[in-house]
């Protein structure tokens, strides 16, 4: 009686009394001792009773077995147990032999619980529930199943807790067919009733997407547990139903008030996005109130709630405020710096658990690994795997793969695969991914057809990374074609995925018409092959049928997503349509868009790229809100518009806020010293981006360098880094240096730019036309016209020069000596008007731009001539008076013209934003943005 109240000193006291003590006597005692909790002293008397000869009970020993359990001596004292049980011929004893098979189970010993039920005489339906509660445990979902259906062949009636688990496990592996044949046994034998079988048809409903059936479910229950609402709690969870989840739990705390660390564990990851993260805000502040903020589960529910939703200050504050940390804890807040970008602190993340010796497991190094930023830091961490040893950890080897593919070391790539004792399709579509962004087509069809020789499924992500290798024109007949064959031998020609692979990749290898065919021809379009036909257009075709596609989407009910409208931006932007952008803008507004960091960073460079420096400051969100990409954009943006000073000033504002620079960031900074005349600036920020931020030096930064020494005339240093360049140098480096030459008139240098570039592409205009008008600026009119005639001889034409000007709607296009406008007469006279009030005002022509031989008269007249000068006047003309004026030019803007533009925005008190091939000037009041270096 004492030992069932939890007195256990007094029932202690009366068998210390007691004269004669039987069986019974000792195995109650015993059995009082595990109930109140007292495991050890349960231990201590179990041993006590073996000494004095008396023999435990089967009930004694089952409640020993939870002792060893509960107390933390699990190996020794459960194997001594077990021994004991076999020496005295227990182990055949139902309850006995069920209670070790739970435990074995339970500690993921599955063998051994196997052996043990077999060694059981007359299992009755609890043995058999607990083998399947050992299955289930253990992933062993089948057979689970398996000892189920084997039950109804022998017509053994199955209680509550065996149907629960049958229940739960189709929920596992999503067979919601069984399941309903699961719910007919359970109604057909009267279990519908019990609450742990309700509960389970709740999740198992939950995990099969069917929440209203889950919700039916619920909602029929008579009796309800905490389990009852934590499981309608997470198929809404599950189902992505974050408000029903809430509503679930308000209900759970007004009617059954009794909640626990689970609830608010399940309900956390739902609220990590920014829509929701109020209501995660509002549980955390629960979590405080009610004291659950030492809970570990929970912190680490709310550290991955605000990973998710992007608020990683939060998510450290989580961090750095938990009184313990688990693994769990560690491998998040990790997880959450590399999902933010913020690699450098993820690595001191995995020093610091270096240094104070925390366990760490496979998922701690492959997060590691992801957040090397450099190759130095990526071979530390390889290292370190080696040293734990797990080198051999199939995860941490595709993840090795797909980092040094990163780097572009694929020799090292297809060692680590090579070297992995199991490789499965992760890893080769890790490795052909590689090869293809690479540009190794070769290798990624060698890769594919190793993966098919190993007999390993081919996947959708298999094919895609295949059609991302293709792409030139050579690549069609060879790969590209060959593979679209493949595709539909295979039967993946309807993977939407695929669909949309298949039209990027024509569109790379410049058939466009063939991905126009597969897009038109599909049978179900989605937004995601909409997307790639769009883009298609948008990168390999004219920029007007893109903007075409942009409206049918709309007119079709086609959904528009975050792609979808980065795309569109862009496109707007590279044709400068501002209005078409205003009017994209406004739309994005109302589909509630505008925060979404896609969105809002296409937003920026559309208004960037149309002159509206202005807008970009209008939408940029703040400092800290601020992502990469919107640095970058600002950067890219001030430099555009000729604010150096300012560009350099928001890189170092950056750097004060904790963000890491990277390859963009570099090459916009470079950008903005090279047109701003900033030489040691620049050149300090190339040395500190591989020293200081482990940024590897790209095509683009040193093409920067040689536009940054060439344009200050440093034109011998520019030859000697090219000479020292890690890469080789290409047809930009080249038409850089050239392009400087032609400035400062260094004609032999040019020459031997000029030969670079025929050599890399016999049919480049612009190399012709830069070393022509090198040529003409040292007077070499004799090379001038030798140029002319090779163009000549290999059909080779230079690009026209043309201005527009966009007025009332409607795009107005200029090109050289313009005759044919319907105002020209109107046009001429506002120029002569021109002409004569800034030679008023000082003017004198700069004939050194016209690079023809002819005398002076003819050259100012030609001057003049122009087609930014013609838009100019047409633009005063058909304009408001007073009202800025937008021009672009598809060449860079001649210095005369660059001086009428400045004079003329002076006398006429106006504006004028002038785009050419390489920036923006701002011209107001006589001066201009770039400070007359361009």
């Amino acid at each position: 009686m004492y030992s069932k109240f939890g007195e256990i000193n007094c029932a202690r006291y009366v068998f210390d009394k007691l004269s004669h003590r039987n069986e019974a006597s000792w195995n109650n005692i015993m059995s009082g001792f595990v109930k109140a909790g007292w495991y050890h002293e349960a231990m201590e008397f179990f041993c006590h009773m073996i000494e004095s000869g008396v023999r435990p009970s089967s009930y004694a020993v089952a409640s020993l077995v939870t002792a060893c359990d509960r107390s933390g001596c699990v190996t020794e004292g459960v194997l001594q147990i077990h021994g004991y049980v076999v020496k005295c011929g227990l182990m055949c004893d139902v309850f006995v032999g069920t209670c070790m098979l739970h435990f074995y189970g339970t500690h993921g010993e599955v063998s051994e619980a196997n052996k043990l039920f077999e060694e059981i005489d007359e299992p009755n339906i609890v043995s058999w529930t607990s083998l399947m509660v050992c299955y289930a445990y253990n992933g062993c979902i089948k057979e689970v199943l398996n000892v189920y259906q084997h039950l109804r062949r022998e017509g053994v009636c199955c209680n509550q807790n065996a149907m629960a688990t049958v229940i739960r496990s189709c929920g596992v592996i999503g067979d919601k067919t069984l399941g309903y044949q699961v719910l007919g046994y359970v109604i057909k034998s009267g279990l519908d009733t019990s609450v742990s079988v309700a509960n389970s048809l709740v999740s198992m409903f939950g995990n099969c997407d069917s929440v209203e059936e889950a919700s039916f479910v619920f909602d029929n229950m008579k009796e309800r547990d905490t389990i009852s609402w934590n499981s309608i709690i997470t198929a809404s969870v599950h189902n992505g139903h974050c408000e029903e989840s809430l509503e679930y739990f308000y209900q759970m705390r007004h009617t059954h008030k009794e909640t626990d660390y689970i609830t608010i564990s399940t309900l956390l990851p739902v609220c990590g996005s920014a829509q929701n993260l109020r209501w995660g805000r509002g549980l955390h502040g629960l979590v405080v109130k009610s004291g659950l903020e030492s809970n570990v589960c929970v912190c680490n529910s709310l550290l991955s709630m605000y990973s998710q939703a992007g608020k990683s200050k939060d998510a450290e504050f989580v961090f750095h405020t938990m009184p313990e940390r688990d693994l769990i804890s560690w491998n998040s807040m990790m997880a959450s710096h590399v999902e933010n970008g913020r690699y450098p602190r993820a690595v001191r993340l995995l020093i610091e658990m270096l240094q104070t010796r925390r366990t760490m497991n496979y998922v701690t190094f492959t997060t590691a690994l992801s957040a090397c930023y450099n190759l130095e830091k990526l071979k530390i961490v390889h290292a370190f795997v080696n040293l734990f040893g797990l080198h051999h950890n199939s995860i941490i080897g595709n993840t090795l793969v797909t980092m040094y593919g990163k780097f572009g070391l694929m020799g090292t790539a297809q060692r680590v695969c090579r070297s992995m004792p199991k490789r499965d399709e992760v890893t080769w579509n890790a490795l052909i991914g590689g090869h293809a962004d690479n540009r190794e087509p070769n290798a990624a069809i060698e890769a594919f057809n190793l993966l098919r020789e190993e007999g390993l499924p081919v996947n959708y992500i298999t094919i895609v990374n295949l059609l991302s290798a293709c792409l030139s024109p050579d690549d069609l007949p060879e790969r590209g074609m060959p593979i679209h064959a493949h595709i539909v031998v295979a039967g993946f020609e309807l993977d939407t995925f695929v669909q949309s692979s298949l039209i990027t990749m024509y569109a790379q290898c410049g058939d466009l018409n063939s991905s126009n065919y597969i897009f038109y021809v599909l049978a179900n379009k989605n937004s995601s092959t909409w997307n790639a036909i769009l883009s298609a257009n948008a990168h390999c075709g004219p920029g007007e049928e893109a903007v075409k596609l942009i409206l049918k989407m709309r007119n079709e009910g086609v959904h528009l997503d975050q792609f979808s409208f980065s795309v569109a931006l862009s496109i707007i932007g590279n044709l400068t349509l501002l209005d078409e952008g205003q009017q994209l803008h406004s739309l994005i507004i109302k589909l509630g868009l505008e925060s979404n960091d896609y969105v809002l960073n296409a937003t920026m460079d559309m208004y960037g790229k149309c002159g509206e420096i202005d807008d970009v400051f209008k939408i940029l969100p703040r400092p800290r809100r601020r992502s990469q990409r919107s640095w970058n954009i600002l950067i890219s943006a001030l430099a555009r518009h000729g604010f150096f000073q300012q560009a350099r000033e928001v890189f170092h504002k950056m750097l004060d806020l904790g963000l890491r620079p990277d390859h963009v960031t570099f090459v916009s900074l470079l950008s903005a010293c090279s047109h701003g005349g900033l030489v040691d600036e620049g050149l300090a920020y190339f040395s500190s981006m591989s020293t200081e931020f482990g940024v590897p030096t790209g095509i683009e930064h040193c093409v920067c360098i040689i536009d940054l020494l060439g344009r200050a005339g440093r034109l011998a240093e520019a030859e000697a880094f090219i000479n020292k360049m890690p890469i080789p140098p290409n047809d930009l480096v080249w038409r850089s240096l050239l392009a400087a030459c032609k400035i400062h008139g260094n004609l032999e240098l040019g020459r031997k730019a000029a030969d670079r570039l025929f050599e890399l592409d016999s049919s480049d205009d612009s190399a012709y036309v830069l070393y022509s008008n090198v040529c003409a600026s040292t007077r070499r009119w004799g090379d001038v016209e030798n140029v002319r005639k090779q163009m000549e001889s290999h059909n080779i034409k230079k690009k026209p020069a043309c201005s527009w000007i966009k007025l009332k709607n409607k795009v107005t296009t200029f090109g050289m000596g313009d005759h044919y406008h319907p105002q020209k007469s109107q046009i001429y006279a506002k120029l002569e008007e021109l002409k004569k009030m800034i030679r008023e005002a000082g003017y004198v022509p700069d004939t050194s731009y016209s690079l023809q031989d002819t005398d002076e008269e003819q050259k100012e007249h030609n001057l003049w001539n122009h087609s930014e000068r013609i838009a100019l006047a047409f633009g005063l003309i058909n304009s408001p008076e007073g009202s800025p004026l937008r021009i672009f030019k598809n060449l860079r803007v001649c210095g005369d013209c660059h001086s009428v533009f400045k004079l003329v925005s002076q006398i006429i008190g106006r504006k004028i934003i002038l785009r050419d091939a390489y920036r923006f000037h701002h011209f107001s009041s006589g001066k201009c943005s770039c400070s007359d270096y361009w």
